[in-house]
């Protein structure tokens, strides 16, 4: 028979430091539990065992506390995110059948041990699962350790003990013995390291050995007379660290059979925690998981196709729940929801068409929809609009949850507690579809709950369900390229990439794969001999910053750094926009809603919010974004909204006035923080109170600022301190943010978007001041975000009502751009300016700069 034994503790704190803290929506941290299951599917996977032991210190003094009052003294304390899972993963691990083994008086280590001992007397196969290398003491005869990491497992028998030590894996208990464990403050002998202690157990074999004999072998005197000093101490740790395999415990391999005391409650327990992913690899039933929960009666779905457009919109009264079908971003058919009666339209269906406008025409119908950007999409394609759209799950499980990165409906119900109904079609075969709209209602019921508690309903109703429509008609419209254009540029770049190539080549003096950089840190440091600044697991280290900081070493880095950035351009921006060209000339990014956490928008297939602006050279690619035959580009951009917004959330009289008379609020921050008249601040100047603004923004310390505008840290935190005196408001808000969000457990922007932070409570350091960063800068990015959102909306329903054709084509982060027809540009340039400086009212005016131009380029 074959028995994995785990320890428990081992692996649940390889777990919970390996995996970055994870709360579910009431706040339970879940990181510990989630990392354990997956750990434990991995340790299966490779022992295939017959049965399961998972062992668990007891917290209460052993033996050999007893042996030695100061054992493992010094120990930190178990994380209070950490103490608060242990009891909720054993509870789970009963559930599913694992039997938990404690021993009060006894460690983990030794009910392993007395585990190993009996598989190795009957002959039976033991894996000892654990990060604890003080196990590896048990793997010999048929025994083997799992020595588990977070992302990878190693396994132990006595022949690679041996290969990799030169010791038995008994004789590591003595090598223990003599240097000691600082981690469980286990003495050894002091001055005996872990290098000497080998070298002593691998020549003589043992500690025995060593003090019968110890004034007859050869060893250094020096050494010779600290284990005459420590000999006590040598043997109390040799006691100490030897695993104790007679542990009180049930030694019956049969006792650890793995058998599920309650799977309905186990899928409960690990719909609770949100382990939604977890539940398939555990063959845990979702449905059994909603019905712990929250019991609801069997549902009997029947589907059927509508006979006519009458039989359709009998059935709707004032609302309806439909579910489109979506493929290759194209709707093919609708499922809608009466209740358990389910009506399917197929695209092939004759009248779909005509069947889908008057439905999206009819302004009295509530249409409550997954994914609404698609019906605008398809509506746009059948030259209409889709009036009265009430409702979106994705957007609306988006808002309630932005850090979660699943939004589909398998998952909602899973985290809704909603269970989804079988339905088999009465020909043969199963469509999903018609389950997944047949909980659309209940899933909105709650979410429209949920929302109203969280003061989100006009958020979604004012702004993000607009947008997903001005968005569909973004993303049908396109940016018109040139591709002729690009291809000269690929081309260009292609010779100069070839010369920089031949160049790194005549450097190093031999061909070599320069994008490899194992081959390229050979080059540079072992052939070229250059300094080397810092060295991974895998090599020397030649990443952007390593090389920039040798470029003043070797005339070969700049060559390199150049060669980087023209490939990434040429295959990134050239290449890759080459290829999504479309048969109109345009190309059409997606633009996504529900990524970030701050509510920007996203673009991608390709990204157009990436395409380069910081290289001269990168910024040529804009050149080829071009306004159609007879159009000219609007291009218009926020000035400084983020500060703008921090002026408002602030309330800072000396930051608000700055704005509203129009002053370049740089160089005022350079004349207050550096206590100069403004007419006196140097380029320089200006850039460092820049650097400052934007850092104050993002939460910027004073090591970061220094490393940015390269002074002191002690200058850089001057600079710091005499911001915030200056900016006494800002000072305030920063610690104000703090406090509200721990009290809360959010963040949020002026239009109640939120973004929960755990991490606030987290007794981790890094993990705090992170939480504390997000809380202070996640109302100013987010604020901004929503501002522009709201401009989108505002410009295309006035383009749309004053009857223009001028069309709202991109918007990268602070940026719009409008495609409008010449005879147009102009008023469509003014229309742009107004609606995004009139977006909302806030304390400070809002400033945005338009131009106009042939290109991206030139309009920017």
């Amino acid at each position: 028979m074959k028995l994995l034994v785990i320890d428990g503790n081992s692996i649940v704190n390889r777990a919970f430091y390996g995996i970055k803290l994870l709360t579910t929506k009431n706040g339970d941290y879940t990181n510990a539990i989630y990392g354990f299951l997956n750990i434990l599917l991995r340790l299966k996977e490779m022992s295939q065992p017959d049965a399961v032991a998972v062992a668990f210190d007891v917290h209460a003094p052993t033996f050999r506390h007893k042996m030695y009052d100061a054992y493992k003294a010094g120990r930190h304390g178990m994380p209070d995110e950490l103490r608060a899972q242990m009891p909720v993963l054993k509870n789970l691990l009963k559930l599913l059948g694992y039997k938990i083994v404690e021993c009060e008086g006894w460690e983990a280590d030794d009910i392993l041990g007395t585990l190993a001992l009996k598989c190795r007397e009957n002959g039976d196969e033991c894996f000892i699962a654990t990060g604890d290398r003080d196990s590896l003491q048990l793997a010999h005869g048929t025994v083997k350790v799992l020595l588990a990491r977070t992302n990878a497992t190693d396994v132990y028998d006595e022949k690679a003990i041996i290969d990799e030590y030169g010791v038995t894996p008994v004789q590591l208990i003595q090598v223990k013995a003599l240097q000691g464990d600082s981690s469980d403050n286990i003495p050894g002998v002091q001055g005996v390291g872990p290098k000497t202690a080998l070298d002593l157990i691998s020549k003589y074999g043992s500690i025995d050995y060593i003090y019968e004999n110890i004034e007859t072998l050869d060893i250094k005197e020096g050494v010779r007379a600290k284990l005459i000093k420590d000999k006590e101490n040598a043997y109390l740790s040799l006691a100490l660290g030897e695993i104790n395999c007679a542990a009180p415990i049930e030694t019956d391999i049969n006792a650890y059979k793995v058998q599920p005391e309650d799977l309905k409650a186990a899928a409960g327990e690990f719909s609770r925690l949100e382990l939604y992913s977890l539940m398939p690899r555990f063959e845990l039933d979702a449905n059994d998981a909603a019905q712990v929960i929250a019991p609801t009666k069997e549902r009997e779905i029947t589907c059927s196709e509508p006979v006519s457009a009458n039989e359709l919109f009998e059935k709707i009264e004032n609302e309806v729940y439909l579910y489109p079908v979506v493929i290759d971003n194209t709707i093919s058919d609708i499922y809608f929801a009466f209740g358990d009666d389910i009506l399917v339209l197929h695209s092939e269906n004759p009248d779909f068409s005509a069947i889908v406008k008057k439905l999206f025409e009819d302004e009295a119908i509530k249409k409550y929809t997954y994914f609404s950007k698609q019906l605008h999409r398809l509506a746009a394609k059948l030259g209409t609009d889709c009036k009265n759209v009430a409702g979106d799950l994705m957007l609306s499980a988006y808002l309630l949850k932005p850090s979660d990165n699943n939004y589909d409906i398998e998952h909602l119900c899973l985290d809704y507690n909603i269970a989804v109904p079988e339905y088999s079609n009465p020909l043969g075969g199963e469509d999903e579809n018609v389950s997944l709209a047949s909980v659309l209602k209940p899933l909105f019921d709650k979410t429209n709950m949920l929302l109203d508690e969280a003061n989100q309903t006009k958020l979604l109703d004012e702004i993000e369900l607009p947008l997903a429509r001005v968005l569909a008609k973004m993303e049908i419209v396109g940016f018109s390229v040139d591709k002729s254009g690009i291809e000269e540029f690929s081309k260009k770049l292609s010779i100069r990439i070839d010369e920089l190539t031949e160049q790194i080549y005549n450097f190093v003096g031999y061909e070599f794969n320069i994008n490899s950089p194992k081959q390229l840190g050979v080059a540079l440091f072992e052939d070229l001999q250059l300094p080397c600044k810092k060295k991974t697991k895998t090599g020397y280290s030649t990443n952007a910053e390593v090389l920039e900081g040798l470029i003043n070493e070797h005339p070969v880095i700049s060559c390199i750094l150049e060669y980087r950035s023209l490939t990434k351009l040429k295959s990134t921006y050239c290449d890759g926009l080459l290829k999504v060209i479309a048969e109109d000339g345009r190309i059409h990014t997606s633009f996504n809603q529900v990524e970030t956490r701050t509510g920007r928008i996203s673009s991608l297939e390709p990204n157009l919010q990436n395409i380069p602006i910081r290289t001269e050279l990168g910024r040529e690619m804009r050149k080829f974004f071009v306004a159609g035959t007879g159009n000219m580009l609007v291009d218009a951009d926020y000035s400084q909204i983020e500060l703008r917004v921090l002026a408002d959330l602030s309330n800072d009289e000396n930051m608000i006035n700055a704005f509203n008379r129009g002053d370049d609020i740089h160089t005022i921050t350079a004349s207050q923080v550096f206590g100069l008249p403004a007419e006196m601040i140097t380029k320089q100047l200006r850039s460092r109170a820049k650097a400052v603004n934007f850092g104050i923004v993002y939460g910027i310390g004073a090591f970061s600022l220094a490393k940015d505008i390269g002074v002191t840290r002690k200058e850089a935190q001057e600079y710091i301190d005499n911001y915030l005196a200056t900016y006494s408001g800002v000072a305030n808000y920063m610690n104000h943010m703090i406090d509200l969000a721990k009290e809360k457990g959010y963040s949020e922007t002026l239009f109640n978007r939120r973004r929960y932070l755990p991490e606030l409570n987290s007794s981790n350091h890094m993990l705090r001041s992170f939480g504390e960063r997000v809380a202070r800068n996640m109302p100013i990015q987010g604020t901004a975000a929503d501002i522009i959102k709201i401009a989108m909306i505002k410009v295309d329903e006035r383009l749309t009502k004053e009857n223009m054709k001028a069309k709202l084509i991109l918007q990268v982060h602070d940026e719009l751009i409008v495609e409008a027809p010449e005879d147009e540009a102009e008023k469509a340039l003014r229309i742009v300016t107004e609606e995004m400086e009139n977006a909302c009212k806030m304390k400070v005016l809002l400033r945005a700069d338009g131009s106009l131009g042939r290109t991206w380029f030139d309009a920017h």
